[in-house]
């Protein structure tokens, strides 16, 4: 009888990695990030995109010579919380509604979309971080 091998998934943990703010950085961010996930028994699809959306506006609009962004993720229970902070606090990002979107600007659109809520937190200063939220009941 064959049975199949599954995973605990993880009821709690933490990953946080420091990237430069470039298309490498936000490439590896999601590269790390989606592995963390799949170590921890947990679903990539979803995240993964939410990861590389958050992470490539890290290092396209939140870009300074010199800083980097981190990324983290935490699991606490049924959630999966994905946070990525850049040092442009200045430069908040905004939900473009469909005609605004047409052209770029839709990556917020999708995460929202995927995640059960999102937001921004300030600080400290010049610090933002962007959040997203998953839920993982049922996964």
């Amino acid at each position: 009888m064959n049975r199949e091998i599954t995973q605990p998934r993880a009821r709690s943990g933490m990953f946080a990695v420091q990237l430069s703010a470039t298309r490498r950085g936000a490439r590896l961010a999601r590269l790390l990030a989606t592995e963390q996930l799949r170590s921890w028994g947990l679903p990539l699809d979803d995240a993964s995109q939410i990861i590389a959306e958050l992470a490539s506006n890290a290092a396209l609009h939140g870009y300074v010579a010199g800083r980097d962004f981190r990324i983290l993720l935490a699991v606490t229970g049924d959630t999966l919380r994905i946070e990525v902070a850049d040092a442009r606090g200045d430069r908040l990002p905004r939900l473009l509604d469909q005609s605004e979107a047409y052209e770029s600007g839709r990556g917020l659109l999708l995460v929202e979309a995927l995640a059960t809520r999102w937001g921004v937190e300030h600080g400290p200063f010049p610090r933002k971080t962007v959040w997203a939220e998953i839920a993982l009941t049922g996964s």
